[in-house]
């Protein structure tokens, strides 16, 4: 299967700064690709590469296995905000974008227009000059300038900033349709969450680099168990544990955590009562994927949203 997006030693500098360093994306074709990392990890840049937005210092890269120029007919895109002209409505707005495309028939441009408001949720406000509009508004127009013209790939950069709860699950639910229909989506986002939610593959950027890439289901199934011990004795209960071979061990008022490692479970309960500790609870956990995403970055995430 030809890949959505790929890029091979991706690099974009900004004088001595190295905003995307090196980077091979491998998007499979009718994914939905998480891109997440803290903000200012490269997200925004490496998107702009791939899109021609901005030139590559170094590497190359393919949409939908060719060049970003021909694939851009099949790529709908929204990079950092939308824009639009203030004093026009947001149906005149999208109505100059589409005659921009010389690929579409202009005969059938209200009714391209018309739905792709529809599908964002915008036709009571389509009449309203974009100034009017709200922030969350402002991004759903953005989205739908995007979907004016069926589209193969799918690029978003944070499709859902600025909207309320309620229009984060109508933008979170247009993109699980979308998938559904086999349109690739490529999703930058510092929302853990909506990762989780939406996507079946994700990239963990830091500091310009990629450091994780796969199916999520592979980076949950890479989770490392723990134990964690509830007691009235949680000195003691440390104690045996570091005995029993158990690392990270972390005690606190009534309970006892650690890493499980090769160890069985209940081999380390045995061991708990052999050691006289009064055990009310035993449990096998695994790091939540907000703890590993931190352990790839050294940076926290918003994991609202």
């Amino acid at each position: 299967m030809v890949a959505a997006i790929a890029s091979e030693g991706l690099t974009k500098r900004f004088g001595s700064l190295n905003a995307v360093d090196g980077i091979d994306l491998a998007v499979p074709a009718g994914s939905v690709y998480g891109f997440l990392g803290p903000n200012g990890s490269g997200k925004t840049t490496t998107i702009r590469v791939l899109l021609g937005l901005v030139f590559a210092t170094s590497g190359s890269h393919v949409l939908l296995g060719t060049s970003t120029q021909r694939a851009l007919p099949k790529v709908g895109a929204l990079v950092e905000g939308p824009a639009f002209h203030p004093y026009l409505s947001g149906t005149a707005n999208l109505l100059r974008l589409d005659a921009a495309d010389r690929t579409a028939d202009a005969s059938t441009a209200r009714a391209r227009v018309g739905s792709a408001l529809e599908r964002v949720g915008l036709t009571a406000a389509a009449g309203k000059r974009y100034r009017a509009y709200s922030l969350g508004m402002r991004q759903r127009l953005g989205i739908a300038a995007a979907l004016l013209r069926p589209r193969e790939l799918l690029m978003l950069d944070e499709p859902t900033n600025g909207l309320d709860p309620q229009g984060t699950r109508e933008v979170r639910s247009l993109i699980a349709a979308l998938a559904g229909e086999g349109v690739t989506v490529f999703l930058s986002s510092h929302l853990l969450s909506e990762v989780e939610q939406l996507c079946s593959d994700v990239g963990v950027m830091s500091a310009g680099r990629l450091v994780w890439q796969g199916a999520l289901a592979d980076l949950r199934a890479q989770q490392e168990p723990y134990v964690r011990v509830e007691t009235v004795q949680p000195a003691e209960a440390r104690q045996v544990l570091e005995s029993v071979g158990l690392a990270g061990v972390e005690a606190a008022d009534g309970h006892v955590r650690a890493r499980l490692g090769e160890a069985r479970p209940e081999d380390v309960v045995a061991a708990l009562v052999r050691g006289g500790v009064g055990v009310r609870g035993f449990a096998v956990e695994r790091a939540s994927l907000e703890e590993q995403f931190v352990a790839l970055t050294g940076e926290g995430f918003d994991v609202s949203g």
